[in-house]
C-alpha cells in the first residue's frame, strides 16, 4: 500500500475553505465575484494543501487561456521591469498570469516568441516593439488580442500606451534653452525606434523654435548601448566646438555620457549641464544629483495591461473594441546637473545684480 504524496485536488479545497467547489473555482478562474472573505478562505486552502491549478486541463475544457504574453527588449532596463511589475500586479488580480520573453532588441527574436506564444495558445500579448508595423499586420488582421507600450510601431493606429516623447524632449531641451545654453548635444540612440525618434523630434522643435542650429555632430545616433553613448561622448568632448550641454534620452546614453564625462574630468554642472530620461533612486545618488525627466512607469504597466483584459473578456463576448490610443505625460524633474554655461551669470546672480543696479 502506497502511502506516498497524493496531489490534492478542488474538492480537498473546497472541503478545508468550508466552501462549495464551485466558489474555488470562481476564485481560481475569476468567473464570478467571491466576497473577500471567502476569497481569503480558499486562497489560505490553496496554500496550505500546495494546491495549484491545472491551467492545462483548464484550457482543453474551455478553450480559454488566464495566460497572457509579454514581450520586452531590455529585460537589464529597469525601465522595463518596472512597467512589467505594474502590469503583473493588474493581471494577478484578475486571475492571469504571464510569460515574459526578452526580445534583445532583435526582430529575428522577438518573432520567435510571438510564434512560441501562440502555440502555447496565449489569450493576447502585450508588446514592446523592436520592428516595422508591417510585422504585427497579420496579429492584427486576425484580431488576436494585442496592445503595444512604450514603443509604438510608426503607422499603427491600434491599442497603445505610451508616454508624450514628443512633449517630453521638448521640456528637457526648453529648460537647457532657459537657462541659456545655445550650445545643446544630444544622444537619441536610434531613431529606428519610435519612442527615441519622437525624442528627437522635440529636441529640434525646441532648438528650432529658439532659432538654434541642431548640429549633426552633436547628435549621437549611434546605438542605445552604454559603450556606444560614452564613445561618441568621448569625441563630442574632445570637439573644438564644445557643447555645453547634453540631453541623453535614455538611461543607458545617460550611464554612458556621465562615464566619458568623468573620463574627461568636465565638471558638471559648472562646464557641462547634462539632461537624463527615466527616473530612478540612483538619479539622486549621482554626484551632482541628475535633472531628469520621468516616466510615468507604474501607470503604463497597469493602464496597458487593464486595456489586453478589457479586449481579453470583448472577444470571449463576442464584442469589438474601438482602439484606443492612451498618451501618459512626462515629468520633468530639477535637480543639480543642470545650471547656466559658462560665463553667463545664475538667475541669483541675475537678480542681486538688478536689485545693486
Amino acid at each position: 500500500m502506497s502511502h506516498g504524496w497524493k496531489k490534492p485536488t478542488i474538492n480537498d479545497v473546497a472541503r478545508l475553505a468550508g466552501v462549495s467547489v464551485a466558489t474555488v473555482s470562481a476564485v481560481v478562474n475569476g468567473t464570478k465575484v467571491v466576497s473577500p472573505h471567502r476569497t481569503q478562505k480558499v486562497r489560505e486552502a490553496m496554500a496550505a494543501l500546495d494546491y495549484h491549478a491545472d491551467q492545462n486541463a483548464r484550457f482543453l475544457r474551455t478553450g480559454k487561456s488566464r495566460v497572457v504574453g509579454v514581450i520586452i527588449p531590455d529585460l537589464a532596463n529597469p525601465f522595463y521591469t518596472q512597467v512589467v511589475a505594474a502590469a503583473d500586479d493588474v493581471a494577478s488580480r484578475a486571475g492571469y498570469s504571464f510569460f515574459l520573453c526578452n526580445s534583445n532588441d532583435d526582430p529575428a527574436l522577438e518573432q520567435r516568441h510571438l510564434d512560441m506564444l501562440f502555440s502555447h495558445r496565449v489569450a493576447a500579448v502585450l508588446l514592446a516593439s523592436c520592428d516595422s508595423f508591417a510585422a504585427y499586420d497579420r496579429l492584427i488582421r486576425r484580431r488576436f488580442p494585442l496592445v503595444f507600450f512604450d514603443r509604438v510601431p510608426t503607422g499603427f493606429h491600434g491599442s497603445s500606451v505610451e508616454t508624450d516623447n514628443h512633449l517630453a524632449a521638448f521640456q528637457a531641451t526648453r529648460h537647457l534653452i532657459e537657462l541659456g545654453h545655445r550650445s545643446i548635444a544630444i544622444l537619441a540612440g536610434s531613431i529606428q525606434r519610435s519612442t527615441h525618434a519622437r525624442r528627437l523630434e522635440g529636441f529640434r522643435q525646441a532648438m528650432l523654435e529658439s532659432g538654434l542650429p541642431v548640429r549633426d555632430e552633436y547628435c549621437g545616433l549611434s546605438g542605445l548601448s552604454v559603450q556606444a553613448a560614452y564613445e561618441f561622448s568621448l569625441g563630442l568632448l574632445a570637439s573644438p566646438r564644445l557643447p555645453t550641454a547634453i540631453f541623453c534620452t535614455s538611461n543607458n546614453l545617460l550611464l554612458g555620457c556621465f562615464r566619458a564625462v568623468e573620463r574627461v574630468g568636465l565638471p558638471c554642472p559648472e562646464n557641462i549641464s547634462i539632461v537624463g530620461f527615466d527616473d530612478f533612486p540612483w538619479n539622486e545618488g549621482f554626484r551632482p544629483a541628475i535633472t531628469t525627466v520621468a516616466q510615468p512607469t507604474a501607470a503604463i504597466g497597469a493602464k496597458a495591461m487593464e486595456m489586453l483584459l478589457e479586449r481579453i473578456a470583448a472577444g470571449s463576448e463576442g464584442r469589438v473594441l474601438e482602439d484606443q490610443k492612451i498618451v501618459l505625460q512626462p515629468e520633468l524633474r530639477l535637480r543639480n546637473s543642470t545650471a547656466p554655461p559658462p560665463n553667463i551669470p545664475s538667475p541669483n546672480e541675475l537678480d542681486v545684480t538688478q536689485t545693486a543696479s
